[in-house]
């Protein structure tokens, strides 16, 4: 039987995981493909599934590029030898859900709502911290010739973030939502490049700019052509006000975007939001009994609560592939968020490099291109 190595969790909640030998998978049946895993990513969703979120026993990891080694169906042959992204939902492609028989939203529903579905590292799936991985050819997306490893990895959370976009949460009408991102973070800083992009190709007014507020200075700097406004936490923080933030920001936000991966942070987020405005949830927690969750805020001032997840891997990849030539649309340089790569076979010492406070992207090397 041929092996792979994989860094698996064994126990949920046990904070920490191991890179082990295991049977590399078999095609699961009609419509999947065998993908050699070159780069897979972390990020704090893996680190809050080592601390118990979602119960998951497993290999971790759903951010990657492979390239695709086997197919089941001959249909599929020219899938073959190409690299790959892939969305990480597998639906049961069955039930009303994944038949497209919903409605006008299928194509999303589809893509992240199987009430049968596995996902890749997090529920029922063995993930893309391994040499390799299976997922139906119906979730790979081919990526761009030209486009490294280590760019490509950043489609997932990117993704993420384009799924604000797609999912209408902003308004860009005369006048435009006011919008605040709260984090900078991994994901916080992907939201903040693709909502400053959009707002500068759809409004172009600098002042109307999101706000990404975050607690470091050198990470807001990272996306200083982002198009957005950068601000420390600190200058909206207010502890003689009521609800902890200075009159000058608080209620002044349409929408709000809430990444900072941290409960905590719900308070503060919902602040910022006016009145029957929008609260984006981004943040995946590991919730414990020493933070409660206060829904008086969101009651009083009757926010729409809106969670975000997975988003268009497509467009984020055409993000990505954007020229610094382009003289229209601004490029993307994912790369400056890179602190560290590690080989597979060092996954644990990536997950503890992944953990610091000072770390950005963390990438694991599981083959060779």
């Amino acid at each position: 039987m041929a092996t792979m190595l994989a860094f698996s969790i064994e126990k949920p909640g046990d904070n920490y995981g191991k890179v082990i030998t295991i049977p590399r998978p078999t095609l699961d049946g009609p419509g999947f493909a065998l993908i050699r895993v070159l780069r897979a990513g972390v990020c704090n969703t893996d680190l809050e599934i080592l601390q118990g979120y979602m119960g998951f026993t497993g290999v971790l990891g759903h951010e990657f590029v492979g390239i695709v080694e086997e197919v089941h169906d001959s249909k599929d042959a020219d899938w073959i030898g190409k690299r790959v992204c892939g969305d990480i939902n597998v639906g049961c492609a069955a039930c009303g859900v994944c038949d497209k028989q919903y409605d006008h939203r299928c194509s999303q529903m589809s893509r992240n709502h199987c009430p049968n579905r596995s996902v890749l590292g997090i529920l029922g799936r063995n993930g893309s911290m391994a040499e390799y991985l299976t997922l139906p050819v119906r979730n790979l997306h081919p990526v761009p010739d030209d486009m490294p490893d280590e760019v490509a990895v950043f489609s997932e959370p990117l993704a993420a973030a384009c799924r604000i976009v797609e999912q209408g949460l902003v308004s860009y009408n005369d006048p435009p939502d006011k919008v605040a991102i709260l984090g900078d973070g991994k994901l916080g800083l992907m939201i903040a490049e693709v909502l400053g992009r959009e707002h500068t190709e759809r409004v172009g007014n600098a002042l109307d700019a999101p706000v990404l507020f975050g607690k470091h200075e050198h990470k807001l700097q990272l996306v200083s052509d982002a198009g957005v406004i950068t601000k420390l936490i600190k200058e909206c923080q207010d502890s003689s006000a009521f609800n902890g933030v200075s009159p000058a920001y608080a209620g002044k936000f349409d929408v709000v975007v809430d990444a900072t991966g941290s409960p905590d942070a719900l308070a503060l987020s919902a602040a910022l939001c006016r009145p029957m405005g929008t609260l984006v949830l981004k943040s995946t927690c590991a919730s414990t009994p020493e933070k409660p969750f206060n829904s008086a805020p969101f009651v009083i001032d009757e926010l729409k609560v809106v969670g975000s997840r997975c988003g268009p891997i497509d467009r984020a990849l055409a993000l990505l592939a954007i020229p610094d030539s382009d003289p229209n649309r601004r490029s993307l340089n994912v790369a400056k968020y890179i602190t560290k790569s590690f080989p597979l076979s060092r996954a644990d010492e990536a997950i503890r490099c992944a953990a610091a406070k000072s770390t950005m992207k963390v990438q694991i090397i599981c083959n060779e291109t």
